[in-house]
């Protein structure tokens, strides 16, 4: 879906989500387009019409970091409004966030991303990540840490 059709919804988009962790490290991608452009984040994007979560979630790592991941598991879910300075909302996502295990793939950017890396899970602060993020990535560990 182009970005012009995204901004100023009749009703939220449905966004996905993917936290991969890979021993002590967790994949994040540098947003190449609006509305978070330049920022990090947990790889992932819009749902597409005939495509399950899962399947968008597999998708969306695959293009956007060329990593592909076990088994998934549904770990939470974010509403992300942004507003303009009329206090319209131009940007209206609720994603939903999976956890998984890396399973083969070297990160590298693709499709509407400029970077890919493994981030050190104890140097997280160093990537000005959404405090959303912050919380999806720790109930990503817990979860997995427990499965």
């Amino acid at each position: 879906m182009p970005e012009e059709d995204r901004r100023y919804p009749l009703r939220p988009i449905v966004g996905i989500g993917v936290v991969v962790l890979r021993d002590n490290a967790v994949l994040l991608v540098r947003r190449g387009k609006p509305p978070n452009a330049g920022m990090w984040s947990l790889p992932g994007g819009a749902q597409e019409v005939g495509e399950t979560a899962e399947q968008a979630a597999r998708r969306e790592l695959l293009e956007e970091a060329g990593i592909t991941a076990g088994p998934l598991h549904l770990a939470a879910n974010v509403d992300s409004i942004d507003r303009d300075d009329a206090g319209r909302v131009r940007y209206h996502y609720t994603i939903i966030d999976f956890a998984a295990r890396w399973e083969r793939g070297e990160a590298r950017p693709g499709s509407d991303v400029t970077d890919a890396v493994w981030a050190d899970l104890d140097r997280l602060a160093d990537y000005s990540l959404w405090d959303e993020a912050h919380r999806v990535i720790g109930v990503a560990r817990r979860l997995l840490a427990a499965a």
